[in-house]
């Protein structure tokens, strides 16, 4: 008799994006990518394309949480992504969900503004997102505007980021805060690993390209695929860090809408070991 092998398995937690270049989407084309089997709890549908955020349509929190219980009780979960939460409401009960159903290897992308700049969370949530949402995650993957808000502060330099990512920590949640937004060519991305605490420096090139919607998305997407396959933080990182330049790369070449389109999510896609 053959022993049927298992998948490894990512649950996602986002909101829709129509457009297929963020949000729950985005996650699972590159879940998939990578060779893990992607589900997923839907937390809102968000009406956007490549160039706004036009409306929010809630889905209620005792909704959300049924998903994520359907999932995990069946299927189970070797990893998961949490993105887009717009409410401190909703936080509550999916970090009270999650702790009951004794889920690990939580990556966090603190989800505030899309790339159009159409806002994502409700002024509410900020606080539960920082307290108790926080907390409980593996790793947390704060671009500079989403860690200023959560720290009140400003991140000009990359010393900056270093103190940044170390206070966001707690001392318990590894940080990857990420420098897409500072000026310049310098485009390293600080790693703050709590079980080590130690920090690492990921080097990367500005790709030119406005093909850089769900970045955020695929990025966490991609670490929580690399925990759920065994790698532990600091590899996790740097593995999906090459797969989303490549995956920028790859997308800079086509053209998709008026505005900021996809990254390229298959550029070459792997299968499970």
């Amino acid at each position: 008799m053959t022993t049927k092998r298992r998948y490894k398995t990512v649950l996602t937690i986002a909101g829709s994006d129509p457009s297929g270049g963020a949000g729950i989407q985005a996650d699972i084309k590159t879940i998939s990518a990578l060779g893990c089997y992607a589900a997923s709890a839907l937390t809102a549908v968000v009406d956007e394309n490549t160039v706004g955020v036009y409306g929010i349509h809630d889905i209620p929190v005792p909704f959300v949480c049924g998903q994520i219980r359907s999932v995990l009780s069946d299927i189970g979960a070797d990893a998961v992504k949490i993105g887009m939460l717009h409410s401190a409401e909703l936080i509550e009960a999916v970090v009270d969900t999650l702790t009951g159903l004794r889920a690990s290897n939580i990556v966090l992308d603190p989800v505030m503004v899309a790339t159009q700049g159409g806002e994502l969370m409700q002024a509410d949530a900020l606080a539960a997102m920082r307290d108790v949402l926080l907390p409980m995650a593996r790793i947390a993957t704060p671009n500079i505007p989403e860690a200023e808000r959560l720290l009140g502060a400003s991140i000009a330099s990359r010393a900056d980021m270093v103190e940044a990512a170390r206070s966001l920590s707690g001392g318990r949640v590894s940080v990857l805060l990420k420098s897409g937004h500072l000026q310049g060519d310098d485009m390293t991305d600080v790693l703050f690993d709590a079980p080590t605490r130690t920090v690492h420096y990921f080097a990367g090139r500005r790709v030119d390209t406005v093909n850089t919607h769900g970045t955020g998305c695929t990025l966490s997407s991609a670490i929580a695929a690399h925990l759920a396959l065994g790698a532990d933080g600091p590899t996790a990182v740097a593995r999906a860090k090459r797969y989303i330049e490549a995956a920028i790369a790859a997308g800079a070449k086509f053209e998709i809408g008026h505005g900021h389109g996809p990254v390229c999510h298959f550029f070459a896609p792997s299968r499970p070991q």
